[in-house]
């Protein structure tokens, strides 16, 4: 099988990460791709018409995508129980959670680097942020507990959401006032995983 990746977007980090915890190296190829959102690259098309990555060329069905999809696709080939039965329902919240923080992160990166400046909203980038910093709050306030325990995806989509803004948007401060998930997220980007998965 083949992943279609582009190594800054964390949509990619969580497939690539989990690819690793799940010890599926050795069945999976990561290939890089070129690819914009505004001119996606035939090979990402060809897999995903919405010409979005990850996506997952398999050799046996057809290509899938969208990064939750091919986590869980991933986890069930391994069995690795990154979506264990107990506690499911907050896991996937969690994960929903990270996935929106995602969203709106990214969608400020492609309006402050897509866009001219003279065309760019201020006040689209900081509705964004709001949602995202937001979301972040909530776990910090509510969700520490979950984040705790036996490996999953929620703390893979977390750390990597997380990890997004050190990248794109490290001035925005994500860490003051949530000490507790501050510190939670260094301690996660010591695995093996997040260090080998970090982009360049």
């Amino acid at each position: 099988m083949q992943l279609l990746i582009s190594p800054a977007s964390p949509y990619v980090r969580k497939a690539r990460v989990l690819l690793r915890e799940a010890n599926l190296m050795d069945k999976v190829e990561e290939v890089v791709v070129s690819t914009t959102p505004l001119k996606s690259a035939p090979e990402v098309v060809a897999a995903n018409p919405l010409g979005k990555i990850p996506a997952l060329l398999r050799t046996d069905g057809p290509a899938i995508y969208d990064s939750r999809v091919i986590t869980r696709f991933l986890d069930d080939l391994a069995g690795t129980q990154l979506y264990p039965q107990t506690g499911i329902w907050e896991i996937l919240t969690l994960e929903a959670t990270a996935d929106a923080i995602m969203d709106a992160t990214v969608s400020m990166s492609y309006e402050m680097r897509l866009r001219p400046e003279s065309e760019q909203s201020p006040n689209w980038l900081e509705v964004q942020w709001a949602k995202a910093s937001r979301g972040i709050a909530a776990v910090n306030d509510r969700w520490m507990g979950h984040l705790t325990g036996p490996l999953n995806i929620g703390q893979i989509g977390m750390a990597c959401a997380l990890s997004y803004i050190d990248l794109r948007h490290d001035v925005r401060g994500w860490r003051n006032g949530n000490d507790a998930l501050a510190q939670w997220h260094a301690d996660f980007c010591a695995r093996e995983s997040m260090i080998a998965t970090a982009p360049e």
